[in-house]
């Protein structure tokens, strides 16, 4: 049924027609003829046929006003795509029963699980403090709870981060290792394993005391060595996945961390042995003896510059070089060689030297430009430049002079594009060149931990509460990358910035419309549908009336 005009000589007339349907043919069927048109518009009639019959169209009134703007220009938005999505993650995750389970019994006067989620969920959308966290849930939307008081977030930080009991030397231990544990646990099966395990470490800074003990001065990797740091270390599966964090002052050195972290994957999840990714940083002499003592595999970085044997020996070993079939759309041309020492007999090394095109080019790039500002420099006198240890070693002393050290430039150039691993495994080269590469996740979770969630900078005044904090930007990164993982398979991958905007604009507002309140969706923008259908739900309607709980 709709209107229509049919001119008859000088006159349009508005017409009630409806569409029937005659064998194969429409027919259209005149139910009455309302009128002449001018003067239906001049005696108003036709605009309070229209408002009589809007009483019986609540939803294009309703829409109609929105897009008119009588409901107000400053009707009050609230965003519910972030809360939307991610409660689905947080509850296929497993992340909302290991936090509730943890929480049960504990008389805290508010529902602790909510609040934890609250806190992960701004760390994934906006980050910072707690205190900007608060300001920011007052127009968010999380279900099963009102936008919390600062106090509450404090609190649930320091009940992630407390301590629960000690266990000998694992030492101190925590709410948010059980929570780990409870993770794991729920994604392990008779048939999956953690044969592989990635970790990497990196510093987190303070403003303040940096808690009781975690808040430590050392080598800074954000350079701020004025400011007191911790050191974070993730471990991750194969897959990708973020298993456990582990957190100490900022004094400890990288190459101490390495075999306690190997003793808690052991004690805390059942794991008697597994193969140890690391970089460079971790690795000693007497590291690599203790883990193959206990009979652990291991892929570590060796130092390329500063191991006399690599130099002497590895790097110019003339085994053949063999080209790298990497899976997926990796451009970059991958070349190995496996070298091995005093193979067979005690003290047995080996070692396998990779060679990366795309990297050697840009190594070439940097130090041909780092050289060209040398050179300039070094015609107004080089003793200043000795302090910049990316010049010093290109130079060479005479007397009381400095010159460009050419036998430096082409000894450095041998080094394009190359890395080092030594391994105890038996992977082949190629595989274990592969197994290495994928330790850059890990170095991509740092910089989402650093940038995308902003953990840093910390203002937490205790250690419970500062483990607490990091520990949610550990959840936010399993969300994170549950979220990215179907996407990619559900082939619509999207960039995590997009992700963050258009869902964050995915709001509702509230109309009142003849004494009834009704809630309108603002239309998805961006990736949202491409979102939403990777977690299997549908988009909340356009219009809704809202029902008053019952009395």
């Amino acid at each position: 049924m709709f209107a229509r005009t049919k001119k008859s000589g000088p006159r349009e007339y508005l017409q009630i027609v409806e569409s029937q349907r005659e064998g194969n043919k429409v027919r259209q069927r005149v139910l009455g003829t309302l009128g002449r048109m001018d003067r239906l518009r001049e005696s108003g009639d036709l605009d309070r046929l229209v408002a009589k019959l809007a009483r019986f169209c609540e939803r294009s009134m309703v829409l109609s006003t929105a897009r008119d703007g009588a409901a107000g220009d400053g009707m009050d938005l609230s965003h519910v795509g972030p809360g939307l999505v991610f409660d689905r993650l947080w509850e296929e995750t497993g992340c909302r029963e290991a936090v509730a389970t943890e929480a049960s019994g504990r008389r805290f006067g508010f529902d602790l699980e909510r609040v934890v989620f609250f806190s992960v969920l701004h760390r994934l959308f906006a980050s910072g403090s707690d205190r900007q966290a608060e300001r920011w849930g007052r127009s968010r939307v999380v279900s099963g709870l009102a936008p919390p008081p600062l106090q509450h977030l404090y609190r649930a930080m320091a009940w992630l981060g407390e301590e629960v009991g000690r266990s000998g030397e694992e030492g101190c231990r925590t709410m948010k290792d059980r929570i780990e544990e409870r993770l794991f646990a729920g994604r392990r099966s008779l048939f999956s394993r953690l044969d592989l395990a990635f970790f990497d470490t990196t510093s987190l800074y303070f403003h303040g005391s940096g808690g009781e003990e975690l808040g430590r001065r050392g080598h800074s990797k954000d350079g701020r060595p004025q400011l007191r740091q911790m050191v974070l270390g993730v471990v991750l599966d194969e897959a990708g996945t973020p298993v456990c964090s582990e957190m100490w002052p900022g004094n400890t050195a990288d190459v101490t961390t390495l075999l306690p972290v190997a003793d808690r994957l052991s004690r805390r999840f059942g794991i008697s042995s597994v193969c140890l990714v690391a970089d460079r940083g971790m690795v000693s002499e007497a590291t690599m003896a203790e883990l193959e003592r206990r009979g652990w595999g291991y892929v570590l970085g060796a130092r390329l510059r500063t191991v006399k044997e690599i130099q002497e020996r590895v790097l110019p070993a003339p085994a053949p070089w063999v080209e790298v079939e990497q899976p997926g759309r990796d451009p970059d041309r991958l070349s190995v060689k496996e070298v091995a020492l005093a193979a067979g007999g005690a003290g047995a090394r080996r070692y396998v030297v990779c060679r990366n095109e795309a990297e050697a080019r840009r190594d070439r790039a940097a130090r041909e430009e780092m050289l060209a500002d040398l050179r300039e420099k070094l015609r107004s006198g080089g003793k200043q430049l000795v302090a910049n240890r990316g010049y010093a070693r290109y130079l060479r002393a005479e007397g009381k002079a400095f010159r460009l050290d050419e036998e430096k430039v082409r000894a450095e150039e041998q080094n394009d594009g190359i890395w080092v691993l030594r391994t105890n495994t038996d992977l082949s080269a190629a595989d274990a060149a592969l197994r290495y590469k994928q330790l850059w996740r890990v170095e991509r979770i740092f910089r989402a931990t650093k940038t995308d969630l902003k953990t840093r900078p910390i203002y937490h005044q205790n250690d419970a509460a500062v483990r607490g904090h990091v520990f949610c930007s550990f959840l936010g990164l399993v969300l994170q990358h549950e979220l990215l993982r179907r996407m990619e398979a559900a082939g619509e991958p999207a960039e995590w910035k997009d992700i963050q905007r258009d869902l964050d604009e995915l709001c509702e507002g509230v109309i009142e419309q003849d004494g009834k309140r009704f809630v309108m969706r603002t239309a998805p923008q961006g990736v949202t549908h491409s979102v939403f259908r990777s977690v299997g739900m549908a988009l909340p309607p356009t219009l809704r009336q809202e029902v008053p709980p019952a009395a």
